[in-house]
């Protein structure tokens, strides 16, 4: 759901997702000359509300908000309010009607003067609209909710669905899998393909649903861990003569998480997909969404997919299966149509397919990328264009990712990152977090940590896999499911994607997600930057005057690009552009190549030299 609306100069767009309401702000701009920022009132249909928390203050009011907090003093918006073009409400509730007032505020810092309030009236998205369902979890343990609440202790029992801290970070995403499984009738079937297969709710419900009648097969990468997880759930081998449980042995990662309903025991009707692993850390720990979908060609797809699966093919007849059921994409998929593709496959030309998308867009794109950026990618997002795209990341770009893409101050990166704590490099890679000494921002956050130890995974922060193509406009592209854009996701492992073209309704979910877990750690990144540099981070106290508002109007500055976006109509979309020849673009070749390459280039020169001087003797 999206809403404008316009006031004596001021206007306001909210977005609205199924957790995550997000409302951009603009102004004409002799009104931004003594705005000291916009309160943030929220209302339900009954007249109840209140007045929304700032996390930043007015240090002449408040020179010591860690003592406030302390002293329970609550920090609202109305008297420290937000300095900032976006905002976005993080508490909303899925199918919900609210009213949120915006209240330009001018005057002095303890003396506010309210101008006429901009009202929006907008309901949240539900999560399942008997079509698509979206579910992304809390993704954030490195925040100061989270140190708030819980003190960064482990969930005391993360295989109870029910447990406080369990159901705080899962965010419903767990809850969906398992009404999911647990919502399929005796007559019904299950299919299963599960990459990490440990998480006992999961693996539990499973083992409930064949006990009520429900005909499951499950397809698992063969390891022996997995083998005893499913045992000690009393997850049988077989079962009236039939195969329960398909190990998956070929492939180094069959990296499919997915499960198909038949209805009937035959009809293929929905999947659960996403890039959710069946682990605690997959529904508790990183970023992670659940898309499911009741669509019958889709479902039909996906159970052939399976089918192939079962058998466990070697490469190369996976690879045969694989295209005859999901060739490459035309460059414009039908309007609102569902697209899928599944892995492994013989090249790797979907690669360019996606670059090309990128090089579509004309409003904005967004991307998740958990480990390094290919660069078929890199080169369409670096190339120099006049809106933003944003990059999100498990960990800092490397060397020659950022020589790449810092070029253009319209692409923007955010990676995984805990306060007061800086990464080190190797060999131009992000690898150990050490702490920042005399971290400034100390005095007013709570510190930060991860409960999990080192050992437990390699992906702590952001594990999603989606890309967004324009979409905030009226026909924007969904890619989203398990493969992480990368040549081995698409030539070794087993892996599915999802593309929806045309739904604004699901375009938005993703988006509001995005920008939650994109800003959350832009934060961090920055203050962080700024600390390893001998800096200051003062990130708890606001402007005193209408400064801030400088960087939104700085011509051509980021800033002033993401207020812009918001409320700019591209003269044409990514679909007018798909199909169409490309402007060249800088090779987006890593340094280490062009380096390689050189002591290359320079060795055969010397080799020449060598052999015209033995010539010439």
């Amino acid at each position: 759901m999206r809403v404008t609306v316009s006031r004596d100069g001021f206007r306001a767009r909210a977005i609205a997702g199924t957790n995550t309401v997000m409302i951009a702000l603009d102004c004409d701009e002799p009104l931004r000359q003594g705005l000291l920022g916009f309160g943030f009132r929220r209302e339900l249909p009954d007249g109840s509300g209140k007045w929304l928390r700032s996390q930043k203050v007015f240090k002449s009011q408040i020179p010591d908000p860690r003592k406030a907090v302390d002293d329970g003093k609550v920090i609202t918006t109305e008297e420290h309010p937000i300095q900032s073009y976006v905002w976005s409400d993080y508490g909303a509730t899925p199918d919900t009607k609210y009213k949120f007032k915006i209240v330009p505020m001018y005057g002095q810092p303890g003396a506010l003067q309210p101008r006429a309030a901009l009202e929006i009236d907008i309901t949240t998205e539900r999560e399942f609209d008997g079509h698509h369902g979206v579910w992304f979890n809390r993704g954030a343990i490195a925040s100061q909710a989270f140190t708030k609440r819980f003190k960064n202790k482990k969930p005391e029992d993360p295989e109870d669905p029910n447990d406080e801290e369990t159901k705080w970070l899962s965010r419903g995403l767990l809850e969906a899998c398992l009404d999911f499984i647990d919502s399929t009738p005796a007559a019904d079937a299950l299919r299963v393909c599960a990459y990490e297969f440990s998480y006992v709710p999961v693996l539990a419900a499973l083992k409930n649903a064949l006990d009520r009648g429900v005909d499951v097969q499950i397809i698992h990468h063969g390891k022996e861990s997995y083998d005893k997880a499913a045992a000690k759930a009393g997850i049988p081998k077989t079962k009236n003569g039939k195969k329960v449980i398909f190990r998956r042995t070929k492939p180094k990662i069959p990296h499919n998480k997915f499960i198909i309903r038949l209805t009937g025991g035959t009809k293929p009707t929905e999947v659960w997909t996403g890039s959710t692993n069946f682990t605690p850390s997959g529904f508790l720990g990183q970023t992670n969404v659940g898309h499911r979908i009741k669509d019958a060609d889709t479902a039909r797809q996906y159970l052939a997919y399976w089918k192939v699966l079962s058998k466990d093919p070697d490469k190369a007849a996976a690879r045969t299966a694989v295209m005859e059921l999901t060739p490459d994409p035309p460059a414009l998929p039908a309007a609102n149509s569902i697209s899928r593709l599944f892995s492994p496959r013989p090249k790797a030309t979907l690669l360019n397919w996606y670059g090309d998308r990128i090089g579509d867009a004309t409003n904005s794109v967004m991307f998740t990328a958990a480990f390094t950026i290919n660069p078929v990618l890199m080169a369409p997002l670096a190339r120099d264009r006049d809106f933003l795209r944003f990059v999100l990341k498990e960990k800092p770009p490397s060397t020659d990712e950022a020589k790449a893409l810092k070029a253009d101050r319209d692409l923007v990166i955010s990676y995984g990152a805990v306060l007061g704590k800086m990464y080190t490099f190797k060999n131009g890679k992000a690898v150990a977090r050490i702490p920042i000494k005399e971290f400034d921002l100390e005095k007013w956050f709570l510190e930060e940590d991860l409960f999990r130890a080192p050992n437990e995974g390699n992906i702590f922060f952001v594990h999603t896999k989606f890309l967004l193509i324009d979409p905030l406009s009226d026909d924007p592209l969904v890619c989203s499911g398990s493969a992480n854009f990368s040549s081995n996701s698409l030539l070794e492992n087993d892996e599915n994607m999802l593309l929806i073209r045309g739904d604004t309704r699901v375009a938005d979910i993703y988006m509001t997600e995005f920008d939650r877990i994109f800003r959350h750690f832009y934060f961090r990144d920055v203050a962080n930057q700024i600390e390893i540099k001998g800096g200051a981070a003062e990130g708890a106290f606001l402007a005193e005057d209408s400064s801030w508002t400088d960087s939104y109007f700085w011509p051509g500055g980021f800033k002033t690009r993401r207020r812009e976006m918001f409320f700019a109509k591209p003269a044409k979309n990514w679909t007018d552009n798909a199909g169409q020849p490309k402007p060249a673009t800088p090779s987006a070749k890593p340094a280490a190549k062009k380096k390689a390459a050189k002591k290359k280039a320079a060795k055969k020169k010397v080799t020449k030299k060598k052999a015209a001087k033995k010539k010439k003797r």
